[in-house]
């Protein structure tokens, strides 16, 4: 973690702003600012795509027009977090410098066009990204009204280039030393693919290896340390320049194409961006879904993140450009802030007029006026924001955890048994997280490289790959009284993909008290269920349905809570536990449906007597904590269609959002405050 925390008086307010686009129409500018004031917009994101106008010639630079809008907006109380333009790179650099482009995995150079399609290896790149991001941080990132320092955008994709591929080869040589070493972690005997050489070994590609697992998942490894270099890159260049500012990039929802973990020692504060697709399903569903996001991205570095880009209306990118119900600009911001956000910031703040997101929604349209639908509940939620200002000084305290971890997912998506399609991985996750938050609690997203202490409770969905002595981490979790629920296809493999020798879940199955033996794919429509064993120590009494995956295990010495109820396995355990040290280990056979999970999760929270800030939530309630030194501030939001009565136990007293007899409105926010 860096030196420089992130800390702010106030939630960050506002979004993404494109001046550039603007620059012949002065009188927009000006108005611009009379519209982000009397919304309550404190902050603006600007130069992420500027480039073209920052140096439209080589070595030609123009910064004093940005440098002007910063010092106009810092007058007014507006302040700039400052992005580098590294995601779009002008028209001339890639002409005069053609090995910038990316080359594909079927080895074809891009032409000029696009964003984020560049080669990170590129010696050309990386030095003209280290100039721009230079000036940038000496003519700019110094201004008192710059808050913060912002790499790129959306950092993603990989290059299969020459330059790539040699400095592939050399990152293994480094990680295994010899090439002997290597064949024998990859198993390359397998369809005799040995190598003599490390000079021999190409990225994967259809038109060459995919079946060398070891290969795809260090490919993977490869392309997120890459990324995560440049961005250092970018953050020394702009420091180069005198600012030392805090730094921050802007992640991508559930976003596997890099392991964001690795980026935690360049970044200051986390940031993302959430683009839910609100009315595609029940909101409760999505709503479950992006705080779990929410909570990742806390989780990375532990600390307070930033919501750095929404739409206050609706996309232009995905499948249905569905616009936002009344109310949800508002409940969706208040969520960010629930689950540990210092902001709620919007991309965009004015319409574009021409290209790509010229219908993307934004706070101001192309109408220009004040008297919109968006443009109000953008003010209103302007005036909630700065009512819970005081949250600035709160930390997120989570007593769970769900290790949700991006190596084992590559891992698993990629391992080719026992379900080719529809591996429920992320279904897994996001269904024992929602049973969890169903309890009000307060839970990290954590990988295997994080630890274990602190929490009460520890979920592991699918953990199919062991890296980072995660075995030994949670075997010294349950023996000092914690409290882990393990799922099926678990502890299968090591880290390049071997399976493990000697039986799985590996060097755990005296822990659980049991030893996998088959995993039986249904196909898709085909079910199986889950009985409840008579006097089970849960009290569990009824029937739940499983689908997709069913594990057979031999207990020695677990409880069985739950049994299958038909096929040849009939009878074998589906939901086991087992005391082992001064904790519980709860072991979970087969994907099993989300009221079985909240069911049994509601039932062993009451019987470990885990805390809860509520003891009743009704279905579609969100209720999640912040505290202070002095307050713990209690956050009850209703994702319902209609208003919900709650119950909160005293002392607690409201501080703000209006409720009638406990009845929360529909897509309404309370917030509790108690005196600790």
């Amino acid at each position: 973690m860096s030196e420089h925390d992130f800390k702010t008086s106030q939630l960050l307010f506002g979004g993404d702003y494109n001046p550039e686009q603007w620059l012949d129409y002065p009188e927009i500018l000006e108005r611009d600012i009379e519209l982000f004031k009397q919304a309550g917009i404190n902050t603006v994101t600007m130069g992420m795509f500027s480039w073209s106008r920052l140096e439209p010639e080589e070595g030609q630079y123009h910064v004093q027009w940005l440098l002007d809008i910063v010092d106009r907006l810092y007058q007014n109380g507006i302040y700039t977090i400052l992005g580098t333009p590294s995601g779009a790179r002008p028209n001339w650099l890639a002409r005069q410098y053609p090995q910038v482009l990316r080359v594909d995995s079927m080895r074809r150079r891009n032409l000029f066009g696009g964003r984020q399609n560049h080669c990170y290896t590129s010696p050309d790149y990386r030095k003209k990204v280290w100039e721009i991001n230079r000036l940038l941080g000496e003519k700019i990132g110094t201004h008192p009204g710059v808050i913060l320092l912002h790499l790129s955008n959306e950092y993603g994709g990989d290059c299969h280039c020459p330059l790539c591929q040699a400095a592939f080869r050399n990152w293994l040589k480094e990680k295994y030393g010899t090439i002997q070493e290597l064949n024998r972690r990859w198993n390359t005997e397998f369809w005799s693919h040995t190598y003599q050489s490390f000079d021999q070994i190409e990225s994967p590609s259809p038109l060459g290896e995919m079946m060398l697992h070891a290969l795809t998942l260090d490919w993977k490894r490869f392309v997120t340390d890459q990324t995560a270099d440049f961005a250092r890159m970018e953050k020394e260049a702009l420091y180069a320049g005198g600012c030392k500012k805090p730094v921050t990039s802007n992640f991508m929802d559930d976003f596997d194409g890099l392991n964001y973990r690795k980026f935690k020692d360049v970044i200051d504060v986390a940031s993302w961006d959430s683009y839910p697709e609100w009315h595609r399903k029940p909101e409760k569903e999505t709503a479950v879904e992006t705080a779990m996001q929410h909570d990742f991205m806390r989780s990375l570095l532990k600390k307070p993140h930033l919501m750095m880009e929404s739409s206050p209306s609706s996309t232009n990118w995905q499948d249905v450009s569905k616009l936002r119900k009344p109310g949800v600009i508002r409940a969706a911001s208040l969520q960010a802030v629930a689950h540990g956000s210092d902001s709620a910031l919007y991309f965009q703040l004015r319409q574009s007029r021409g290209a790509s997101e010229k219908f993307h929604g934004a706070v101001i349209d192309h109408y220009g006026g004040e008297d919109t639908r968006v443009y109000r509940e953008v003010c209103e939620t302007g005036q909630a924001l700065e009512a819970l200002s005081e949250l600035t000084q709160t930390s997120v305290h989570a007593q769970a955890a769900v290790v949700y971890d991006t190596e084992n997912r590559w891992a698993v998506l990629d391992a080719q048994g026992p379900r080719n399609i529809g591996m429920p991985y992320k279904d897994t996750a996001v269904k024992m997280y929602s049973a969890i938050r169903r309890q009000g609690l307060n839970t990290d997203i954590i990988d295997m490289e994080d630890p274990l202490d602190g929490y009460q409770i520890v979920l592991i969905p699918m953990a199919y790959l062991f890296h980072a002595d995660f075995e030994q981490k949670v075997r010294n979790f349950v023996e000092n009284g914690g409290i882990a629920v393990m799922t099926f296809w678990s502890g299968i493999v090591d880290d390049t993909d071997a399976c493990f020798l000697g039986g799985t879940p590996h060097s755990l199955m005296d822990v659980f008290g049991l030893r996998s033996t088959e995993i039986d794919g249904l196909y898709d429509g085909e079910e199986n269920s889950a009985a409840p064993v008579k006097g089970n120590s849960l009290g569990l009494d009824r029937t739940y349905t499983c689908r997709n995956l069913c594990e057979l295990v031999k207990t020695s010495g677990a409880e069985v809570l739950m049994e299958y109820e038909k096929d040849f396995y009939q009878g074998l355990p589906v939901l086991t536990r087992h005391a082992f040290g001064k904790g519980k280990a709860f072991y979970v056979c087969a994907d099993m449906e989300q009221a079985f999970y909240t069911d049994v999760l509601t039932r062993i929270i009451k019987q470990e007597n885990v805390s809860t800030p509520m003891e009743q939530i009704p279905d579609g309630i969100e209720v999640s904590t912040r505290e202070s030194s002095e307050y713990l501030y209690t956050f009850v939001q209703n994702f319902n269609h209609e208003p919900v009565s709650v119950s909160l136990p005293e002392p607690a007293v409201l501080w703000f959002g209006t409720e009638t007899k406990g009845t929360v409105p529909e897509y309404g926010t309370v917030v509790y405050r108690t005196k600790k």
